[in-house]
């Protein structure tokens, strides 16, 4: 065995199966496209899970993936894992070969052994294999082609050697190779006084490094499984496990693919790894490094911290990291300084870490930015609570730390044990229960595609799209559905129709550009559909969605299908506007901008946007006049069709959490080149006008425009220019004079407030009566409860401060009339207020009432809503100082 690079590794591993008939794929997105029920990709299978289940097909019998993984959230969380031990991560690589229906177990394992010990040169002797209890094919294959006996070959149960897709679906053996690290790796059976129990034992002695999935069953409801028709492989190795192995390291942190992230930890901590040290600094220096690479692969996927759902899980893994550094003393941040040695030692491999370096660079910095002020925060709350003798942190105190401050248990069991107070872990526990499901994940969003549904498609096969190039088609109805259910015919009174045609030139709603509308009419003269939407379940089934409006429809019927014209136009200008947008962003605002989010309806257009402020005025200027400048040019909107590495290489950008095949189309108009499956306008003049209608803040992180083009951008700007007129009448000015007599008359106003203001004091303080006159020594305190003439709180609390100062010591209540509001103002001098308080006194007299009030002991404020108990109330004051 040679030592090998992490780079060489992963290379040499698609190598070994391009050369023996598999097609190379790209690593799919960690936000899964074709799996609502998934929080992130998990496996490299998950890309081709409705290959492997029969929803979908590809060209390709073999396939192998370099596929980038986490595990955080959902059936899969290894995040209270990581850092205690020498192979748990958030993030990971899985190596994978697959093959659909084609090579089965014999090969599959030959192609294992071989390039196990051929290619990586791994001694033999050092591994062992383990299959299913039943699996007895498996066991003889792997005597025969690894020359071992039945000693090498360890039969396991469903829990160690069984894998299953789901409750249903395809499943069946698997068989796990180990690798023997050796035995002077402390083993927690062997400490205990019994023998290691090999692969199956849970000590670091044996490393699993692949496992080969044997897709030979269907699992139905209930119990019963049968065969599958046309069995499949799936396996999976992990990059890091296979790396510690060919490195001759023992921990997957030692490997380089992780030591140059531990190396920077450990300098900015000033502390030294221990890669034996499961229990101190080495711990959080592990995490730090695990969760920079989740991090950034996770921002760079569009995923941004947020307080729900697969957001709300990257925000606890940047926390937890810069939680981990804060408890080795670094008090500066330091999270977006170790995702840029991520981006460095892995964005040639994945460019989309290199591409959005500055995005990554900047959210981590803002979100450790954020929680280091609710560290501060949590601190603060911690030292009132931690006061006299030591003793328990409440539970429900702790809980709110966490929930609302994000500021980790860990974190507060630390901080109280420095104190020699304890956390009352049982209350934690019993809140979090509560609020469980804050951080469960319950899908995507999604709408699960129906039974029915996917059983069209797969019967019909992939609907034919013609809209790129006609919005007039005939066709065939190959399906019909009322009701929820399948039916041949349909007419007036079948309520809410869905319909399947073997082509059409309607558009299918997808990547924020809504569907089409218009009419499906029976070729000569008949049924009528109005189509008001369409929809894409599956991505290769068009379903038009509508009301029959005369006669009948029934399946097998030629039809016409009229797509609604000048609905489309609309709806071509906005997504053509919309990706000069998203050009004019990046270039004003820098590279670090992308897509978010986007809706193309046929009124307006909606684009959501990683940037981290407001617009300034002058950049949404900047931004519209670079559009209008492109709109202008009227350069040709030029579509190509392309391979995924073709159009990458080619400079196209890829919008977040767009699903892409191996094959792509490319939409360039000017500078914008973009993945794109939309409609758009033939040339950029097409659009006529853009106008940014509003700009705001969706999101931490994220800003969204709302944009009008063509006539909603002529209708706009009228809309303006009427407004505007309209004040220029009443302002007695031209358009162009608005603002500035509007300026004019706030200054006027702001020296009437000031005039008014002055002249309520001035009939508060004098109001012909002398209030100090009124003035009562109740017990040898002054004490003045009086009604003043002029309601507003302000002018009420710049009166009783001007009493006080003149009376020196006393308690004072004024009151203000309005209406039926009463305004109420208390204040206690600093020498009476350890025997009165303001915020007691004014509370009384406020609930009395109707009101309520409180304050500070010196200084508060209250109301009430029934005046003609203000005598009796005021009265209550000197009751309340004699008591």
């Amino acid at each position: 065995m040679s030592l090998s690079t992490s780079e060489v590794a992963r290379r040499q591993f698609l190598d070994f199966f391009t050369s023996r008939g598999h097609e190379e794929v790209s690593s799919s997105s960690l936000v899964p496209n074709n799996d609502p029920t998934l929080l992130f990709t998990n496996a490299g299978m998950v890309q081709f899970k409705d290959v492997f289940t029969g929803q979908a097909s590809r060209a390709m019998a073999r396939a192998t993936s370099a596929q980038k993984c986490v595990r955080a959230g959902g059936k899969h969380n290894d995040l209270e894992n990581v850092g205690r031990t020498a192979r748990h991560h958030t993030f990971f690589e899985m190596l994978g070969n697959f093959s659909f229906g084609d090579y089965f177990k014999a090969d599959a394992i030959a192609f294992a052994f071989e390039l196990l010990t051929k290619r990586y040169a791994i001694d033999p002797s050092r591994l062992i294999y383990t299959v299913h209890t039943s699996d007895d094919e498996a066991r003889q294959l792997w005597k025969k082609v690894a020359g071992v006996g039945d000693d090498r070959v360890i039969g396991l149960g469903d829990k160690e050697n069984f894998w299953a897709m789901g409750d249903t679906g395809p499943c069946g053996p698997c068989s796990e190779i180990h690798y023997h690290q050796g035995d002077d790796i402390p083993c927690p059976e062997v400490a205990a006084g019994r023998a290691c129990q090999g692969p199956a034992c849970d000590c670091d002695r044996w490393i699993e490094i692949w496992n080969l999935v044997f897709m030979q069953l269907e699992q139905l409801r209930g119990q019963e499984r049968r065969p599958l028709p046309r069995p499949s492989v799936d396996t999976g190795m992990g990059l890091e496990r296979l790396c510690v192995v060919l490195q001759g390291v023992r921990s997957n942190y030692e490997t380089d693919l992780l030591r140059p992230l531990i190396d920077r930890a450990s300098a900015l901590a000033r502390k030294p790894f221990v890669p034996t040290d499961y229990t101190g600094a080495s711990v959080s220096l592990r995490a730090m490094a695990d969760h920079a690479r989740a991090t950034a692969f996770l921002i760079a996927d569009g995923v941004f911290p947020e307080k729900t759902g697969r957001e709300y899980v990257l925000r606890r893994i940047m926390r937890r990291a810069v939680y981990h550094g804060w408890l080795l003393g670094i008090r500066e941040p330091f999270l977006a300084g170790l995702t840029d040695i991520v981006v460095d030692t892995m964005g040639g491999v994945y460019g989309e870490l290199t591409e959005r370096r500055g995005l990554i660079l900047e959210v981590s910095d803002q979100e450790e930015r954020r929680f280091r002020d609710t560290l501060d925060r949590g601190l603060k709350i911690l030292d009132q609570e931690m006061t006299g003798a030591a003793g328990q942190i409440p539970g429900a105190l702790a809980f709110k730390l966490y929930d609302t401050f994000g500021f980790p248990l860990d974190l507060t069991r630390v901080v109280a044990s420095d104190r020699g107070w304890q956390v009352d872990e049982a209350g934690f526990e019993a809140a979090m229960s509560e609020q469980r499901q804050r951080g469960e994940f319950h899908g995507s969003g999604e709408a699960a595609v129906e039974g029915v549904v996917q059983t069209l498609a797969r019967v019909l096969g992939p609907t034919t799209f013609l809209g790129y190039e006609t919005v007039r088609a005939s066709s065939r109805i190959t399906a019909l559905l009322a009701g929820g259910r399948s039916v041949d015919s349909v007419e007036p009174g079948s309520g809410s129709v869905t319909l399947a045609v073997a082509a059409t030139p309607f558009y299918g709603e997808q990547g924020g550009q809504v569907g089409d509308a218009g009419e499906i009419r029976v070729a000569g003269g008949g049924g009528v559909m109005r189509i008001a939407e369409v929809k894409r379940p599956v991505s290769t089934l068009y379903l038009h969605g509508g009301e029959v409006t005369s006669g009948r429809l029934k399946v097998g019927d030629e039809v016409e299908l009229l797509v609604d014209e000048e609905r489309r136009e609309a709806i071509r200008r906005n997504h053509s506007g919309t990706h000069l947008l998203h050009w004019a962003l990046r270039h004003v605002l820098g590279a670090h901008v992308a897509q978010k989010g986007s809706l193309v309806a046929p009124e307006r257009l909606r684009f959501d946007f990683s940037h981290f402020a407001p617009l300034t005025t002058e950049e949404r200027r900047k931004i519209e006049e670079l559009v209008n400048e492109r709109i202008r040019a009227n350069v040709v909107a030029d579509t190509q069709v392309l391979a995924m590495a073709e159009a990458k290489k080619a400079g196209a950008i890829a919008f977040f959490g767009e699903k892409y095949g191996d094959v792509v189309r490319v939409v360039t108009m000017g500078e914008s080149k973009e993945f794109c499956g939309g409609t758009h306008v033939a040339r950029t003049g097409d659009i006529a006008f853009f106008k940014i209608t509003e700009e705001t803040g969706v999101a931490q992180g994220v800003r969204r425009i709302e944009a009008v083009t063509g006539a909603g951008a002529l209708a706009h700007v009228q809309r303006i220019e009427a407004e505007l007129d309209a004040a220029g009448d009443r302002l007695r000015a031209s358009p162009f004079e608005v603002a500035d007599r509007v300026e004019k008359m706030l200054v006027e106003l702001r020296d009437r407030d000031r005039e008014i203001e002055k002249l309520k004091r001035k009939l508060a303080a004098g109001s012909g009566r002398d209030l100090l006159a009124e003035v009562r020594d109740i017990d040898g305190v002054k004490v003045l409860a009086a009604r003043a003439d002029v309601a507003d709180p302000k002018a009420l609390r710049e009166v009783a401060d001007q009493l006080k100062d003149k009376l020196r010591s006393g308690v004072i209540v004024l009151a203000g009339v309005e209406g039926d509001k009463v305004a109420l103002v208390a204040m206690v001098t600093p020498d009476l207020v350890a025997r009165f308080s303001a915020g007691k006194i004014v509370g009384e007299v406020a609930r009395q009432l109707g009101g309520k009030g409180g304050g500070r002991p010196d200084m508060a404020q209250g109301g009430g809503a029934q005046p003609e108990r203000l005598e009796g109330a005021l009265e209550r004051v000197y009751e309340l100082v004699r008591g």
